[in-house]
């Protein structure tokens, strides 16, 4: 019988704690280790990933955590008794030190519990975040086939590690954004019907927890097409590429090779595949006035958005610019409500791919 995770539990496991089960299953480009982890021996196979990019640190921190609690349990409980799990926290170790000017610095905050927790600092953020361009970044570098050693060396070594588990019922990639109206939650796009149920869940967690879905539709641009408030489909490599021909740009179309998401269905089987999409900082809902900040879809409304914050900070003090930011209304996302949603996501998913 299924048991859900338990995600209080989850978030108050030591992320630090040295584990001993962890083995370097390759090296990035600048020579740092990549940890995976074996957990389990059930018949229900699951793969999780986090940290693909550089500036999305809450996957990554979340993982630790469940992987701290997976390694708790007796190997009766049903959650390792049931399923294998084959987790890398972070696959982009280069990227977390590039951002570790901001990702390592946080505020304390309140959760949606009333409970203290921690943020990031918006401020340091606009001034010190790094992002991999598109066409380098790791989610979509995963090798195009076996003979591929053109593919950057972390995900040749997450794919093998992928596909030692392969075919699984379940994949995630827990990704994040800077800024934005809510939580948004990606699906594999041939499990739309099988996962109503699952969105109608969410969306009510979500909104119990005091934010909103973000509802946005990019029309199948890049892969993403709106399935209902709150979701859209997981973006997709030839939908990526095709934007960028299309801009004229076939440096950079050429550059694009398969998902994680990709790459894993391609191991056969049937896999529910997931994106999680949670902000760092919350923009308010209905922006957009001549004062105001600017949402807008994709990363070149994320440019602007972020050249329009480091205009709003420009030439103030820390404490200025902090008020500056408070003035109009954005507000940073409590991590571990963060966490909870991630967790949230991947526990409704266990419950349509267990196999019992």
């Amino acid at each position: 019988m299924r048991q859900p995770i338990d995600i209080e539990a989850v978030l108050a496991s030591d992320a630090g704690r040295e584990s001993a089960r962890g083995q370097a299953i390759g090296h990035s480009r600048l020579g740092r280790p990549i940890e995976g982890f074996v957990l389990g021996h059930g018949p229900t196979r699951i793969t999780l990933i986090g940290g693909c990019h550089a500036d999305e640190p809450v996957g990554p921190a979340m993982l630790k955590k469940l992987v701290t609690y997976l390694e708790s349990l007796p190997t009766n409980d049903p959650l390792v008794a049931g399923s294998r799990w084959r987790i890398i926290p972070h696959v982009n170790p280069d990227g977390a030190v590039v951002n570790a000017a901001w990702s390592g610095l946080t505020q304390p905050v309140t959760d949606h519990q009333g409970l203290p927790d921690e943020a990031y600092d918006l401020v340091t953020y606009v001034q010190e975040v790094v992002r991999e361009l598109p066409g380098d970044d790791i989610e979509f570098g995963f090798p195009r086939d076996d003979t591929d050693l053109e593919a950057r060396p972390e995900n040749r070594a997450v794919a093998a590690f992928l596909q030692a588990e392969s075919p699984v019922h379940l994949h995630a990639s827990f990704h994040g954004m800077g800024l934005a109206p809510g939580p948004w939650f990606l699906l594999e796009p041939t499990w739309i019907s099988r996962t109503t149920k699952m969105r109608q869940v969410l969306r009510d967690t979500v909104q119990s927890m005091g934010y909103r879905p973000m509802d946005l539709d990019r029309r199948g641009e890049k892969g993403f097409s709106r399935i209902d408030e709150g979701f859209s489909t997981r973006p997709d490599s030839k939908a990526m590429a095709a934007h960028f021909e299309a801009l004229g740009d076939h440096e950079t179309a050429s550059r694009f090779r398969p998902s994680s998401m990709e790459y894993v269905r391609g191991l056969g089987g049937d896999p529910l595949t997931l994106v999680s999409e949670m902000p760092l900082f919350l923009v308010p809902e209905g922006s957009g006035s001549r004062d105001g900040p600017r949402f807008e879809k994709g990363t070149e409304g994320r440019k602007r958005l972020l050249a329009w914050l480091q205009e709003l900070i420009s030439g103030k003090s820390s404490e200025a610019a902090r008020k500056a930011i408070m003035e109009v209304g954005i507000l940073p996302m409590p991590i571990r409500d963060q966490m909870r949603l991630q967790l949230a996501f991947l526990d409704r998913a266990l419950a349509l791919v267990t196999v019992e």
